[in-house]
């Protein structure tokens, strides 16, 4: 049990790092994490943190709708999320502060290669089963409740993001965060995930 859930936390903060990238190579990010960038440009906090708050917002649905709740999983995501958060903050305000990647060629690649880490991490995560995410744990418990299907919810989230992101981007004049990295994230994410989750099933 611990062995797992030590596995299932390195692999959460795997997808931590291959997220820090995706924002670092600054050709636009996955549609969530441009209203978590968009956000922090605004109220100049940073994004690990802004991240985690979001997910506490859904986190905190989760807890209202969740008959089945237990306290030892909660505490589970509040302390996965702070970590998520923190590491976010490490590699891009620390580790990687003083790294600018100006050549076009490099930022898609940087971005290919984070989405592909961040993918890979939320697939093992997913497998091993231990750790929530709370968007998706939302939107399982929403599809339980109602007579619409998971996808459904999860894309809406990803809709409304969009817009949100859009809307800050354009009111504050602030650089668009969804760009052509939203759309290699949107083709090529679900992919390295659903890789790294049926790979790992095999072995």
């Amino acid at each position: 049990m611990y062995k797992q859930l030590a596995k299932s936390l390195i692999f959460y903060l795997i997808s931590a790092l291959g997220i820090s990238l995706t924002i670092k190579a600054n050709i636009g990010v996955s549609s969530f994490n441009a209203l978590n960038v968009a956000v922090s440009d605004v109220t100049q906090i940073k994004v690990g943190t802004v991240t985690t708050g979001i997910n506490f917002f859904f986190l905190s649905m989760c807890v209202f709708l969740d008959k089945q709740r237990t306290i030892k999983k909660y505490v589970l995501m509040i302390v996965s999320l702070i970590c998520f958060g923190n590491v976010v903050n490490i590699i891009l305000y620390s580790i990687l502060a003083n790294v600018h990647i100006t050549i076009y060629p490099l930022q898609i690649l940087t971005f290919i290669l984070g989405t592909i880490i961040g993918g890979i991490g939320t697939g093992r995560v997913l497998y091993y089963g231990t750790l929530k995410f709370p968007i998706e744990t939302l939107c399982q418990l929403l599809e339980a409740k109602t007579k619409l299907s998971f996808s459904f919810y999860r894309y809406s989230i990803d809709v409304v993001s969009v817009i949100l992101s859009l809307g800050l981007s354009f009111y504050y004049h602030l650089p668009l965060y969804v760009r052509e990295g939203t759309i290699i994230s949107l083709f090529l994410l679900s992919s390295v995930i659903h890789w790294a989750n049926s790979n790992f099933q095999k072995h």
